[in-house]
């Protein structure tokens, strides 16, 4: 018998709908039901490729007895982090300050009224490494809840208030942005840097792909070559371990081990969007023919894996198949052959559980067309496996990152598909996701979900409308930009120069968050500051300059300090100091090619359609401005190649 989430839009709910546990959807009448029984709640937020969520999945909401003990003694509410980010926000921020640490699944135990008392992640069904089991703490938690029901409840208080004594002091403090600040970052991040194998710290390591981004502009205003090194050893490393899929395309989530031979297997849209950027503008910037094929391998990957009947992308890749972490990418040497094991590194005692290897490649093939022949091969031999399961709801703001990088990718490399591509999913989250004027999440099949958009929501797509706008010239999407970042100025400022991460008119949880730090994709603060700033360029629009500008000020001590997790932030920053350029090109597919392979931080770039940086400008020229104050017009590409070259504008 299903339960009430039976009716969700999220897979990741959908999942739980024939569990025993009485689950709850995130509403009202959850708690409304805990206040008329005098229950906890129990808030289990996850997603649905994650590995360790399906783990306690089957071995407790599975389990007869456990969900009887649930039902009795708890309301149990089930969250889809990626649906609900705010939710999640919140009790992950609980979470990390009970216990130093967070992760998913998040399991948080609350009052009534909201409050957490109690917060971890995943649980065992028996005690484990000194943690109880996932009964004993259910026992513990009624335990107290009965016996000492007031000091919970006022434990619970207590959390809340500190919660907001430090939600209501900012963690941006101004400051201004300089390039001294900027070199600061750069020299930090120079020194964190791992030079043997790439990225940044020890095991678990994620892809830094906000930082490499800032790296590259702040080498190309700057000229300065670590920069640009530490941004070849990683991109390098990552694409040639196991974290990237050697057949198909397309990143893990991150590697399990400080090398990127083992990846968590998952596969995130956010993560390849935003990696496919990373390595285009490697390319754009060095000309690596790995960077190109990568760039391209990653958004052919998005499109066959990750789209959808209605043109968005979904949302991920399970790490399981037939429930098994990385069945589905893994080898022996006899599965390979000789041949395919000598190029993909596939060892007897493999890099993987039970004597099985995640493929690498570690050097270019001596015989492009063996490798090419066996990579073919393994790639049809794989195609007949039990394939992991796709979360297909489509997020708006992982597919504004997307469009970014389709739209940038295909105008870059000759790929009118991927231009195709990016147009379908704007039209998609233009037409579907855009409600009476303002944002919801989550879609699935082409039907909204309830939640409605958080600031990255808006920041992402807008900043994706703008790169439509440049590569295809057409003003819808400039427009539509311009309305989504003024409903953000409007509904999510703080009315300081900085922003929250919910509107002011959103259900208002126990604290607003706001969290101006970039983790694995841009912070709403970081997305909405780009997106200001390209409007500005692009339209001379002084409101939101002066907007952008404000924020970006705000955020300058936390890019100097800890330029790890402001790695976006610090990519605006740049392209501040940089202008940044406006460039239009009226009539002159030379010049026009000339302009989009600028490696100054920011640039915008218009060739056509209507766009203001266009009006009144005579054909055959390009137009070099900063602020709207423009250079002499230019007819020669090379006069343009020079006048462009990243070097000559440091601040």
């Amino acid at each position: 018998m299903s339960n009430r989430l039976a009716s969700a839009t999220s897979p990741y709910l959908l999942q739980h709908q024939d569990n025993p546990v009485d689950w709850w959807p995130w509403c009202d009448e959850a708690f409304d039901e805990a206040r008329r029984r005098d229950v906890p709640v129990f808030l289990s937020v996850g997603y649905a490729a994650c590995h360790w969520c399906h783990v306690m999945a089957h071995e407790s909401f599975e389990d007869g007895a456990t969900a009887a003990f649930l039902n009795e003694h708890f309301v149990s509410i089930k969250v889809d982090r990626e649906e609900r980010p705010d939710v999640d926000a919140v009790y992950m921020e609980a979470t990390q300050a009970m216990t130093g640490q967070g992760g998913w699944p998040m399991s948080a135990f609350l009052t009534p009224d909201a409050e957490p008392f109690y917060c971890g992640t995943y649980f065992p069904p028996s005690p484990r490494h000194g943690m109880p089991s996932f009964g004993q703490l259910l026992a513990s938690i009624v335990e107290a809840w009965r016996e000492r029901n007031g000091d919970v409840r006022a434990s619970a208080s207590a959390i809340v208030a500190e919660l907001n004594r430090r939600g209501d002091t900012s963690p941006l403090r101004g400051g201004g942005v300089t390039a001294d600040r900027l070199d600061t970052a750069a020299a930090r991040l120079s020194e964190e840097h791992d030079d043997a194998r790439g990225g940044f710290g020890g095991a678990p390591k994620f892809p830094p792909s906000m930082v490499l981004e800032f790296l590259l502009r702040h080498a190309a205003r700057t000229g300065d070559a670590r920069s640009l090194e530490i941004v070849t050893i990683t991109c390098e490393t990552m694409a040639r371990g196991g974290m990237y899929d050697q057949l198909a395309g397309g990143f893990a989530r991150y590697s399990v081990d400080a090398g990127w031979v083992v990846p968590h297997f998952e596969k995130m849209l956010y993560d390849n969007a935003l990696l496919a950027r990373v390595y285009l503008h490697w390319w754009r910037q060095t000309g690596s023919p790995l960077a190109r094929r990568v760039a391209a391998e990653t958004c052919d990957w998005m499109l066959a894996e990750l789209a959808t009947a209605q043109g968005g992308l979904a949302s991920s890749l399970d790490a399981d198949s037939e429930g098994e972490e990385g069945k589905f990418y893994v080898w022996t040497p006899e599965e390979v052959g000789p041949r395919a094991a000598e190029i993909f590194t596939v060892s007897p005692g493999g890099t993987f559980e039970h004597g099985r290897s995640v493929l690498q490649l570690l050097r270019d093939p001596a015989d492009p067309a063996a490798y090419a022949d066996e990579r073919a091969r393994l790639l049809g031999l794989r195609s007949r496996r039990v394939r992991p399961g796709r979360d297909d709801k489509v997020v708006a703001a992982w597919n504004g990152l997307a469009i970014s990088a389709l739209a940038e990718c295909g105008v870059l490399l000759d790929r009118d598909d991927f231009v195709a591509a990016a147009i379908r999913c704007a039209d998609l989250i233009v037409d579907r996701h855009i409600v009476d004027g303002r944002l919801r999440r989550a879609s699935r099949d082409g039907v909204v979900g309830a939640p409605v958009g958080v600031l990255d929501d808006y920041g992402c797509v807008a900043e994706g409308l703008l790169v439509l706008h440049q590569v295809t010239g057409v003003r819808r999407w400039l427009d539509v930009a311009q309305q989504l970042i003024d409903v953000a100025l409007t509904h999510f400022g703080d009315g300081e120069g900085g922003f929250f991460d919910t509107a002011d008119d959103a259900e208002q949880l126990v604290r607003r968050p706001r969290d101006p730090t970039d983790g694995a994709t841009p912070s709403g603060t970081s997305s909405i500051a780009a997106a200001l700033l390209a409007s500005a360029a692009l339209t001379g629009n002084a409101a939101h300059r002066e907007a952008a500008d404000r924020v970006v000020a705000l955020a300058a001590d936390l890019v100097e300090r800890f330029p790890r997790f402001a790695g976006a932030a610090a990519a605006v920053a740049e392209a501040v100091l940089a202008g940044p350029l406006e460039i239009a090109v009226v009539g002159s597919d030379p010049l026009a090619a000339i302009a989009r392979r600028t490696t100054s931080p920011g640039a915008v770039v218009v060739t056509g359609g209507e766009s203001p940086l266009l009006d009144g400008r005579p054909s055959g020229a390009a137009y070099v401005c900063r602020g709207f104050v423009c250079d002499a017009p230019v007819a020669d590409p090379v006069v343009l190649a020079e006048r462009v070259k990243a070097s000559s504008l440091s601040a």
